[in-house]
């Protein structure tokens, strides 16, 4: 198996034409005898690095540019030490894992390629790696088939939740979901058009709020509704992927607060002319009014404060801001980061913190919604694999994970999770988002491919009491649903080992 089939993930080899100034000079060589001798070096200084270098290293495209280089000559072990430390930066990552377990299954390196695989398998990650030739070196043994099967387990269909309804197909890309718990609708924004519609509880779907000269509202990417004051906000961005997109105004953002009856226009807190680019993908109210949003392209959070959107939380470090929500004390506001997991900010005292977690149990990766429900957090894991719908139990400080308990996984519907709705005990969530049928021009490639737009629904209050998976020893456990008398009917797994049959706990 030559090297070159495996990868260190797409994201990261992005990076990797910057990674090193002598990189970039090999690249822009004026010959080809200079860019030789440039590769040469660059070659020379990769090898010359120690393990202990590359586990020190903090630099992810410096990282993906010595995976480059290893790859190109061959060299399986170094290689593995830059698959290693990428893996611990970016410690929710499934493919990263998946990576790290073929490179050393090609050395025929069976400790701890099943170490790695097992490790995954603990974490919940689910793949049907069964007929992977690449991983053949490893075939054979007691060990492999009951990775392989609990791999399996980890992959199946779990939960009660179903589709709820769908919305007509066409060129809209919805990505935004609000309740309207007074009328009973759910409310969807579209990415493509910037309109904002109703659907109400047959599925039946009607026009709200259209964009227009008075409004001057974009492409809608989150909504939020603030029930007490009648009030409903909009996130809403020019992206290449809105139809009105144009060099005029490329780049603009803002808040659109509407009444949330008539759909009237209230007020527009927008970014000031010449403020660059900004993307407002997530909104939160507090219950006290205050409203606050999470700017993808900037990596920052605002709060709309005196009319004016000012900047709370800024921290290049963070990769993508993708989810917001508010403690139910409103205490502290939760945000997601898509690659790195969940992080709090205390709005009393100004400071963040990173939300702990036992990574070795659990991985908070590709979180694409999360919401505040009952003194918990429900996350949509899109990035996960498989895609899954968690209910996180904190501590009493707010701060850990204490528990979490799996909703939803691996449903058919599961194509593409997007935004998600709280509606009473219910959540519902977009599950086939269809941004992949755009290019980077925001071009619709094939209109024929466009499909109705799934809205699935989770039960919230599904294994209620039961602690999934925990802070400590005890294997993930996972509810298959509630008796008639309210007790939980545990999922069967396989079945408990013999001396020659390993054992293969349920997972998820």
């Amino acid at each position: 198996m030559p090297i070159q089939s495996l990868r260190i993930p797409s994201w990261i080899l992005a990076a990797a034409a910057v990674a090193m100034p002598f990189a970039a000079a090999a690249q822009q060589a004026p010959s080809a005898d200079a860019a030789a001798k440039a590769r040469a070096e660059l070659v020379k200084r990769a090898e010359a690095l120690t393990e202990q270098q590359v586990e020190q290293s903090h630099d992810m495209a410096g990282l993906s540019a010595l995976g480059q280089v290893y790859a190109a000559q061959n060299d399986m072990p170094r290689f593995i030490w830059v698959l290693k430390r990428v893996g611990e930066l970016s410690p929710n990552s499934g493919e990263l894992k998946l990576q790290l377990a073929l490179a050393y299954a090609k050395t025929d390196d069976k400790p701890h390629a099943y170490d790695t695989l097992i490790r995954m398998q603990t974490q919940g990650f689910g793949y049907d790696i069964s007929k992977d030739k690449r991983f053949e070196p490893i075939h054979g043994t007691k060990v492999w088939d009951y990775i392989v099967a609990n791999l399996n387990v980890n992959a199946k269909q779990f939960g009660e939740g179903k589709a709820a309804f769908s919305l007509p197909k066409g060129d809209y890309l919805y990505d935004a979901l609000a309740w309207d718990a007074k009328r009973g609708d759910v409310l969807v924004g579209s990415v493509r058009d910037g309109s904002i519609r109703r659907v109400d509880a047959h599925g039946r779907v009607s026009d709200f709020i259209k964009p227009n000269a008075d409004n001057g509202l974009w492409g809608v990417d989150a909504l939020a509704v603030d029930a007490a004051r009648g009030k409903l906000y909009a996130g809403s961005s020019s992206t290449a992927i809105f139809q009105g997109f144009s060099g005029d105004n490329a780049g603009k953002a803002g808040i659109f607060e509407f009444d949330l009856t008539s759909g009237k226009l209230l007020k527009k807190y927008a970014f000031d002319a010449g403020a660059g680019t900004h993307r407002l993908t997530a909104l939160a109210v507090a219950s006290d009014g205050k409203v606050y949003a999470a700017d993808a392209a900037r990596k920052q959070i605002f709060k709309l404060e005196d009319g004016k959107l000012r900047d709370i939380v800024n921290n290049p470090k963070l990769t993508r801001f993708s989810a917001l929500t508010m403690s139910g004390d409103g205490r502290t506001l939760y945000l997601a980061d898509y690659a790195l997991g969940i992080f709090g900010y205390d709005l009393a005292t100004g400071k963040a913190f990173e939300v702990a977690y036992d990574q070795s149990r659990l991985v908070l990766g590709g979180i694409v919604s999360m919401h505040w429900y009952d003194g918990t957090l429900v996350v949509v894991e899109d990035g996960m694999v498989p895609k899954r719908i968690m209910r996180l139990q904190l501590d009493k400080d707010g701060r850990k994970i204490a528990s979490a308990m799996p909703l939803d996984v691996a449903h058919a519907e599961f194509v593409a999770l997007g935004a998600s709705t709280i509606a009473g005990d219910k959540l519902y969530t977009i599950t086939n988002l269809q941004y992949g049928l755009y290019d980077d021009h925001g071009v619709l490639t094939d209109a024929g491919k466009l499909a109705p737009t799934t809205i699935f629904r989770s039960n919230l209050r599904f294994a209620w009491g039961q602690s999934g998976v925990s802070g400590g020893g005890a294997s993930v456990i996972a509810p298959a649903k509630a008796g008639k008398h309210g007790k939980i009917d545990m999922k069967p797994g396989v079945p408990a080992p013999t001396k020659s049959e390993p054992a293969v706990p349920d997972q998820h």
